[in-house]
């Protein structure tokens, strides 16, 4: 079993990673099915292409990852499934949503209706979750739990064929 591959799925059977990864999972959901299904009073895969291509200047394959991000990370988080490359996934996008957009409205979320948009308040909340997740990994009731463990049996298996009787 490859180092890296067994780094990337071990994680703890911990609860405050389960919380974590559910919490940024129904958080960011929304976001990326307004964008890819119209839901949540979204315009769609086809407008929010032609916004963040034309409106926004960025070009199309990285609109792309933007919107799938937003759309099957959060879904990736929900099961516990490649969580930290998830976790870094949403966080990189939300560090271009913040130096993109929110940068320019100051540090507050804009609670009072008062500001043109949002600050990047909520960016760093997002952040720290998304660094948490990639320093832990799915925690608890996670499918990188589940392949972690099934890699660690099978090298256990192979250790011991290989030791002397």
């Amino acid at each position: 079993m490859n180092k890296l591959a067994f780094r990337l799925f071990q994680t703890s059977g911990s609860v405050a990673p389960l919380i974590l990864r559910l919490l940024l999972a129904v958080v960011m959901f929304p976001h990326g099915a307004q964008k890819v299904l119209g839901w949540f009073g979204g315009s769609g895969f086809v407008s929010s292409m032609g916004f963040f291509t034309g409106k926004m200047g960025i070009p199309a394959v990285f609109a792309v990852l933007a919107i799938l991000t937003e759309f099957l990370g959060p879904i990736a988080l929900f099961f516990g499934f490649l969580t930290r490359i998830a976790a870094f996934a949403l966080g990189f996008d939300m560090l271009v949503a913040a130096i993109l957009v929110h940068v320019h409205f100051g540090f507050f979320i804009n609670w009072l209706g008062n500001q043109k948009g949002e600050g990047v308040e909520y960016d760093l909340l997002l952040w720290a979750i998304a660094l948490a997740l990639i320093l832990e990994g799915g925690g608890a009731f996670s499918l990188d739990g589940v392949i972690s463990a099934k890699f660690h049996k099978a090298e256990w298996k192979k250790l011991t064929r290989i030791a002397p009787r």
